[in-house]
């Protein structure tokens, strides 16, 4: 699993899965796909925002609970892929005004609405200490005896209690007659990843492929630190991991309007 702010919560081929149809109709009507997934995205932050607003939802153990707690879940995954499919068909109909199509939009309205229920009946699935995705390291030559070749390289933040947020996108090196240096990328926001202060340290992953990356660094490696591969990459011990399970389900309280 990862976070709700790690990226995209659902993707093209979640849509396919729902829609056999999806494809050919964004490619007739001239829908861009990846734009309604993050428009769906922005519109289900903002309803979840919403929810960790009603009284009794938090506090978190390094601040309030936003977004950056929220884990996605099944349920969250299948609400964002329906709101998306509501956005579509909704976009389809008024390029045509075409019937089918609002029939399609109000199936994936309804659809989406059972999946929200289905969402705030088993909880928010909710990680106290936080860890962003990382983003693309920066991978440089330097002086060592790494055998020649392209290798690939991501990492992934840690926090105190051992737990590996969403590694990144892979980085790739070529060596000849040298190793290289891994310096993580500071977070958009200042030069440390945001995380509520959850973050204390790093792993770095590397292989021949980007299906083959294994953990190099035996401890921890310091927050601000740099990695130096000098000799052969480790090809056996712990892959990537896709982020940070739920630690509970929080359980979101009702509210009735009064009137």
């Amino acid at each position: 699993m990862a976070l709700f702010t790690d990226g995209p919560v659902s993707a093209i081929e979640d849509l396919a899965a729902q829609d056999s149809q999806v494809l050919n109709v964004a490619s007739v009507e001239g829908i861009d796909l990846t734009r309604k997934l993050a428009a769906a995205q922005e519109a289900v932050a903002i309803d979840l925002e919403a929810v960790l607003r009603r009284p009794g939802v938090g506090p978190g153990l390094c601040g309030p609970y936003r977004l950056t707690h929220v884990a996605v879940t099944p349920a969250l995954r299948l609400w964002h892929t329906y709101r998306t499919l509501e956005m579509v068909y909704g976009d389809a109909y008024y390029n045509q005004l075409n019937d089918r199509y609002a029939n399609k939009r109000d199936h994936f309205s309804g659809l989406g609405k059972w999946a929200y229920e289905r969402l705030i009946l088993t909880g928010l699935g909710i990680v106290p200490r936080p860890v962003p995705r990382a983003q693309v390291p920066d991978v440089e030559p330097a002086a060592g005896a790494v055998p020649d070749g392209t290798y690939y390289v991501t990492m992934a933040w840690l926090n105190a209690g051992g737990e590996e947020g969403a590694s990144a996108i892979p980085a790739a090196i070529t060596t000849t007659a040298s190793g290289f240096t891994v310096q993580p990328k500071p977070a958009n926001d200042g030069p440390f990843p945001d995380g509520q202060g959850c973050v204390t340290g790093w792993n770095v992953y590397a292989g021949a492929a980007p299906d083959a990356m294994v953990r190099q660094n035996a401890q921890p490696i310091a927050v601000g630190a740099t990695w130096t591969q000098t000799a052969a990459v480790v090809t056996v011990g712990s892959a990537p991991g896709r982020g940070q399970a739920p630690s509970w389900f929080h359980a979101v309280p009702r509210i009735i309007q009064r009137g």
